[in-house]
């Protein structure tokens, strides 16, 4: 049995409406229970099936657009594909086993830790037996949320690790906000100022446990009567990895060539082409230091942050880094 209740409230926040989110899925069949909750994460090639106790599930959401905490359970063994998502997904476990993703990290779940979903990227779980504690955050809230604390300006990744070793104070503090976001949804519901602003601690709490790494934007484009500046700035940030031209970075600011290139250089120090090499450097190393030397090649990485000579992106990085990419790459 699957209940869905997604209404929109007559209030609105800064940006959209608010939306109630409720969900409660149940049964005692391996095929129900694919069907019910691989319709919840968009997932594909999902199997089910008994173990040595009776089979059941139960999933449960409740939240708003923004924020919903959730609840899984199943007495059996599970398996999908999750695809990338628009949201930011924390779980940990409080009974059972899980893997979150058997192709690439393999890493277990380790009893009530909290571990972040890789959902960047597509990934294949199992878990058997187990009760999960899985709460969803918008993209939007985030980002939103980490602009405001890390001046992370408009980015589509925020560079997060999910598998980084957490701050125990800051999962302290993840977990006390939780329990005021769940206070509050009994006594209050979505669709009050207290739960808005429950909502961005929560998402400030979870970028303490998951810091960006993405690189922040220039202290001097933050100043207000350099707006113009910075949405250039954000621009080149945005859209990092395609192809770009100073043409480009000036209409996304509202500017003139001339005007966008002497801002760039009395600000910045560099032209924005100059920029644009150093942002795209900057996410390079970073995906260099996090990826498997066994399966992961320099020239695709290069060229997947927008660096099509290879010479020249090599020389550049050296001067930048102190070491060649394929150095980098080893450690």
């Amino acid at each position: 049995m699957t209940t869905v209740d997604d209404r929109t409230t007559g209030r609105t926040t800064d940006t959209a409406l608010r939306s109630t989110v409720r969900i409660e899925a149940l049964g005692d069949a391996p095929d129900a229970a694919v069907l019910d909750l691989s319709g919840f994460y968009a997932g594909r090639h999902w199997a089910a099936r008994a173990t040595d106790r009776p089979f059941g599930y139960r999933y449960t959401a409740v939240g708003d657009g923004d924020v919903t905490l959730r609840r899984s359970q199943i007495n059996g063994f599970i398996r999908g594909l999750i695809p990338a998502s628009e949201d930011y997904v924390v779980q940990w476990l409080t009974a059972g086993h899980g893997v979150p993703d058997v192709r690439h990290d393999r890493v277990p779940m380790s009893g009530d830790v909290p571990m972040l979903f890789p959902t960047a990227r597509e990934f294949v779980f199992e878990y058997q037996d187990y009760d999960q504690r899985v709460v969803h955050l918008s993209r939007r809230l985030v980002h939103e949320v980490a602009d405001e604390q890390f001046h992370t300006g408009q980015v589509a990744d925020l560079g997060l690790d999910h598998l980084r070793t957490l701050d125990p104070a800051a999962v302290t503090q993840w977990r006390n906000g939780l329990a005021l976001l769940s206070r509050e949804l009994r006594t209050g519901g979505v669709d009050t100022l207290l739960w808005h602003t429950l909502t961005r601690g929560t998402a400030a709490a979870f970028l303490r446990m998951y810091p960006p790494t993405v690189a922040a934007l220039p202290p001097a484009v933050l100043l207000p009567r350099r707006a113009r500046l910075r949405a250039a700035v954000e621009y080149v940030h945005e859209h990092v990895a395609g192809p770009m031209s100073v043409s480009d970075i000036a209409g996304a600011a509202g500017l003139s060539v001339r005007a966008t290139q002497e801002a760039f250089q009395r600000h910045l120090d560099l032209t924005p082409m100059q920029y644009l090499q150093h942002v795209r450097l900057e996410h390079v190393r970073r995906e260099l230091l996090q990826a498997d030397p066994t399966t992961s090649a320099v020239q695709a990485i290069a060229r997947r942050w927008g660096f099509a000579h290879l010479g020249r992106f090599s020389a550049a990085y050296r001067t930048a880094y102190g070491e060649y990419p394929r150095n980098t790459l080893r450690r």
